[in-house]
């Protein structure tokens, strides 16, 4: 399985919450834990080395990829220059690759320094990724990791979708690509894009989205949440109880008759 991690915000996250995180990794083991951007607030390095320590404190393997927060926003000749320095500095390569015993997992970044929230993939990483899931192996389920996430239910929230998206889903989707992990929107919920798209395969596509892992910057009414990713593809949400101080699982995200 996977721990589906995003929007953790340091800078604003909260302590109890951080821990209760780790207990949940400690007990349920997965195979990656995997962050689908925003691992700071304002793109600081201290936040940078804070979310660096408690992600390795894990022990887990781990795939990051940047969000929109992980850029300067203030900053103009650092966002103009060297938008990812610190992000490189910390967690490596923009696009990383990580295969599991199940699991064959991709990082695209969708972040751009041109715009503060709307996403933007290029064709060359259209294309670029589609060779990776070209030749990945066949045994294992096919995950794209970007920030942004590709689907939404507010037409506000849709503008915020990478351009060229419903191009990239077709292209990767010829490729067994089983779904895409984001987060950005802080609010639990997958979408079936084989639906929302018409792309006429013979199975889901999902667009998987993770609330507000750590932060205090929570939206619509969710608390803190992570998802669990099984290999079937079955996802659980766990929210923070904070009356036990723990990660709880809540409901399936999917398979649910409300994704659609």
């Amino acid at each position: 399985m996977l721990l589906h991690l995003s929007d953790l915000h340091f800078g604003t996250e909260q302590p109890r919450v951080c821990r209760a995180v780790a207990q949940l990794c400690e007990r349920l083991q997965p195979e990656a834990v995997v962050v689908s951007g925003d691992l700071t607030q304002r793109a600081r390095q201290e936040q940078f080395v804070a979310a660096s320590l408690f992600l390795k404190s894990l022990k887990r393997p781990l795939l990051v990829v940047a969000g929109n927060h992980d850029i300067p926003l203030f900053h103009f000749k650092r966002r103009l220059l060297t938008p990812y320095d610190y992000f490189e500095r910390y967690f490596g390569e923009l696009e990383p690759i990580l295969e599991t015993q199940n699991f064959y997992l991709i990082g695209v970044n969708s972040v751009t320094r041109h715009h503060h929230t709307q996403g933007s993939i290029s064709n060359l990483q259209i294309w670029q990724t589609g060779e990776r899931l070209r030749h990945a192996p066949v045994d294992k389920m096919k995950l794209i990791i970007s920030h942004q996430p590709f689907a939404a239910s507010q037409p506000e929230d849709q503008a915020e979708a990478p351009r060229l998206m419903q191009r990239a889903v077709r292209h990767w989707s010829r490729f067994g690509l089983a779904g895409l992990l984001h987060g950005h929107l802080h609010t639990p919920a997958v979408f079936d894009l084989n639906q929302r798209y018409t792309l006429q395969l013979n199975r889901p596509l999902l667009d998987v989205q993770a609330g507000t892992a750590l932060s205090t910057r929570l939206r619509q009414g969710f608390p803190n949440s992570v998802n669990v990713i099984h290999p079937d593809l079955g996802i659980e949400r766990f929210d923070f109880d904070a009356v036990t101080a723990q990660f709880l699982p809540v409901q399936p995200l999917w398979p649910s008759p409300s994704c659609t």
